[in-house]
Formats: C-alpha cells, structure tokens, sequence
C-alpha cells in the first residue's frame, strides 16, 4: 500500500525582528511604505506540505511517494531526503527556475510578514498521476492552481481514492470548482477557517458534503477535530503536547496521521487520535521536519494519550 503525495515542495526563511513592527511603520506615511527590519536571527528549514506530509508519513514506517517540482537550488533538500530514505521518484527538478519559498519576519508581538515566490510549484501540472505506479491512495495539498485540477482529475480516471487538502490554496478556486473537487475525492480536509471559506464558496452544508465524501475532516486547533461521515460524527481529542515550540507545519502532521489510519483500515476514531498525536508530536519541535520518534515511541504514547493500545484496533 503506497501513498501518492501530490503537493508542493519549498524553503521556509524563518526570521525574527526584535522589535515591534507598529514602531518601524507610521500609519500616516503608509502610502510611502519603505521599511527594513534587522533580523538577528533566521534559520532555513525544510518544508512545502507534500514533503512535509511525506516525512510524517515515513517516521511511521510507511513508504510515501510525494510528488511535486523544485527548482535548480534543490540540492541541499534532495539531500536532506536522501539521507533520510524519503523516494524521490516523482520529483521533478526544473532548471529555468526556483523552489518555492517562504520569507517570513516575526516581530515580538507574534506579528508576521510573509512573502512567498511560487517558483517551480507554479509547473506542478508538469507531474501526472499517471506515472507513479502502485499507488493505492493519494492526496493533493496545497500546490500550483493547475496541477491541482489536473490531478484530481487523474485520480478520479484512475479510480484511486484521494484527500483533497485545499489549504492556504482554496481561495484560488471558486465555488463551482470547490464543488467538483468534493465530486471527485473520497475525502476532505480542512481547518475552521478553511471550513467556513469552503461553505461561503460552495454554498453547501455539512450535509451536502457528506452526501458526496466518505468523510469531512476539520481542524480546530487547541479544540481538536471534527470527522464527519454519512454515518457518525467524531469528536477528536486533542494531545496535550510536552511544550508548544511551533505550530508550523502540524496540519501537515495530522494530514500524515490520517494517511496512515486509511492505508492500514483504522476506524475513524482510531485515525483521528493517530493524526491528533502527530500534530501534537510536531507542535514540541521547531521547523517542519526536525521531530523524530521510533514507531514503538509512537505506540506508546497513543496507549498513555487514549487508554487502549493502537495494535489490534484495525478493521
């Protein structure tokens, strides 16, 4: 069983002003805007949500297949892959152009600019779902507008079921394409915010779209999650997690969390507190791909966070 990671690929520039932005920028002059902002400090992680997605989905024994496009200066994190036995069979490098990346300023009062430059995701049509072979289940996250259509339409002709993941790509598409997303997916998943986007723009209901999904996901943050099926809804505990280093990324984990609940059969609660866990996992590290954990940590601690043990509750 191998999942199809369909999703972008990118840099996130983490930086930190220590300072506050209101005293740098002067409401009066704000049609002469012209500002700089010493950062002292700035890391460089590794992120995009196919990849992070896949690196959750690895550090729990499964074999993910992302598949998305970089650009020329993808060396370091092809490595960074590499050496983390993450395939790269579907990745393609586009010379002509960059990896997509993130700029991101954080002033002391958790104010943020952020600049993003597409780069390469804006090719993702490029990539087919055709070409991967063995692929049981897929999922398109937030990507190029494009390829984004293009393979949901390949999975739906393909006959594999897939996630569709909008993210902080949903208001690129109206409400008519929203809709015929749901038509083609077996799943959704989205958080509050998204959640009440995709209802304002499709103008559905809970209802409508349990009519045309196997299931409705939506993430609440510090409040957990809610699955809802044709059949039951499922509130879904949150971990408590040991600190709160950095939230960035945790959709991503949750996303892998319900990845690994499909491909082995759990119930819907079971995957539920699974994806919950991994977000909590995440949420105690900086960056997107900088947590570890053995498998058996991970069983351990489903069995302390949710009373019973993750082995033996498969259908």
């Amino acid at each position: 069983m191998t999942a199809l990671i369909c999703g972008s690929i990118a840099y996130d520039n983490i930086m930190s002003f220590d300072e506050s932005f209101k005293s740098h920028i002067l409401p009066e002059q704000i049609h002469i805007l012209n500002v700089a902002f010493l950062v002292p400090k700035m890391r460089r992680d590794f992120g995009g949500c196919a990849l992070n997605i896949a690196y959750n989905l690895k550090l729990l024994g499964e074999d993910p297949l992302p598949m998305g496009t970089a650009g020329k200066d993808f060396g370091s994190y092809e490595t960074w892959l590499k050496e983390r036995g993450i395939r790269q069979d579907y990745i393609r490098v586009l010379e002509e152009t960059f990896t997509a990346q993130a700029f991101i300023i954080t002033d002391i009062d958790d104010n943020q600019i952020t600049a993003f430059h597409p780069g390469a995701m804006s090719y993702s049509q490029r990539n087919k779902v055709s070409d991967a072979q063995e692929v049981t289940l897929g999922i398109i996250s937030p990507d190029g507008r494009d390829g984004m259509i293009q393979h949901a339409e390949e999975f739906a002709l393909a006959e594999i079921p897939f996630v569709f993941d909008p993210g902080q790509g949903l208001p690129m598409f109206d409400g008519l394409e929203l809709r015929r997303f749901a038509e083609k997916a077996n799943w959704v998943i989205v958080n509050h915010y998204e959640w009440e986007l995709l209802k304002e723009r499709t103008g559905w209901d809970v209802n409508d779209f349990k009519d045309n999904l196997q299931a409705l996901i939506v993430t609440q943050g510090g409040e957990g999650s809610t699955i809802y099926t044709p059949e039951n809804d499922y509130q879904i505990p949150i971990v408590i997690p040991s600190a709160v280093c950095d939230p960035t990324g945790c959709g991503d984990a949750y996303r892998a969390g319900l990845l690994y609940g499909l491909l082995h059969g759990y119930d819907w609660m079971t995957t539920g507190c699974i994806a919950s866990l991994m977000g909590a996992i995440k949420i105690e590290s900086h960056g997107t791909q900088n947590h570890h954990f053995e498998l058996e940590e991970f069983e351990q601690r489903f069995e302390a966070s949710f009373g019973h043990a993750l082995k033996g509750v498969e259908k």
